[in-house]
């Protein structure tokens, strides 16, 4: 089980950046909700990514849930684990759909990144078991600073 704080609600528009900021408005809502887990770094130096499958939770919610898998992300050269939790272990539909997710979340995201210049490879992973990308990510020890600051 993991502890998840909900950023972007399922169906919201607005993607806030990990400090609260409004970072774009989407053309279309977001389809899952979609936090960070308080106290593990992912690779790219900021709190672990996990989305939370079922119904909309609100902005600042605190969920403990079990990660059931992972996809992988590259972002402008820089990997990035997205946990993929729920109550209950999803079925082969949802995480198909979950990951078709993550191939056009990358597409679109290329395109951002080229327009604001931003180098280096976009693209999906894949999915892969959740353990392994537990594993990637590093525990915050007390007293260090967890990432950016989430602002609700």
């Amino acid at each position: 089980m993991v502890e998840v704080v909900i950023e972007i609600p399922r169906g919201s528009f607005l993607k806030r950046g990990s400090d609260g900021s409004l970072d774009f408005i989407s053309p279309l809502p977001c389809p899952y909700n979609y936090g960070s887990v308080p106290g593990l770094l992912g690779l790219e130096g900021d709190l672990l990514d996990a989305v939370v499958l079922g119904p909309r939770l609100a902005r600042g919610s605190r969920v403990r849930v079990a990660a059931h898998g992972a996809v992988g992300l590259m972002d402008r050269g820089l990997y990035d684990d997205k946990l993929i939790c729920a109550r209950e272990p999803p079925s082969a539909a949802q995480c198909a759909r979950v990951v078709r997710f993550f191939r056009v979340y990358g597409w679109a995201k290329r395109l951002l990144n080229l327009l604001r210049l931003h180098p280096g490879v976009t693209a999906s992973r894949g999915w892969g078991p959740a353990p392994a990308a537990l594993a990637r990510a590093r525990v915050v020890p007390p007293g260090e600073r967890q990432g950016p600051v989430i602002r609700f």
